[in-house]
């Protein structure tokens, strides 16, 4: 089974960027479908951005799709999220998670594996 480290999020200004990494250990990547969602205070998690495991496909949310970017690097065992034109409604801990069969890549019952998270706050 796979294990999941998400890091890069930090403090940021709106407007800013930052670009979250997750990186896998323990199987072999391109084996994993991975997705990142979010959770802010007091909502529930929700799905913002998902890769096929070959990274031909993406999705995205409507609120980030113009925003924020998914990709990955099988050699390096690694998925990123790129995320520009931060505003303070993107604030939350964000998660990187991944799975080997799934059907619904916004859906996030499907994913097994899960990292730790990683705090984005953008102040206005």
């Amino acid at each position: 089974q796979v294990q999941l480290a998400e890091s890069g999020g930090g403090l940021v200004q709106a407007g800013g960027s930052l670009r979250l990494s997750c990186a896998a250990s323990g199987d072999t990547f391109y084996n994993y479908a991975v997705a990142w969602f979010r959770q802010a205070p007091g909502k529930e998690r929700e799905f913002v951005a998902a890769i096929t495991r070959k990274g031909r496909t993406t999705y995205a949310s409507d609120s980030v799709e113009t925003r924020f970017t998914i990709s990955r690097d099988n050699a390096k065992n690694t998925a990123y999220l790129q995320m520009n034109r931060l505003n303070p409604e993107d604030t939350a801990v964000y998660y990187c998670a991944a799975a080997v069969i799934i059907d619904d890549l916004t859906r996030d019952a499907e994913y097994e594996y899960w990292g730790q998270g990683t705090q984005v706050t953008v102040s206005s």
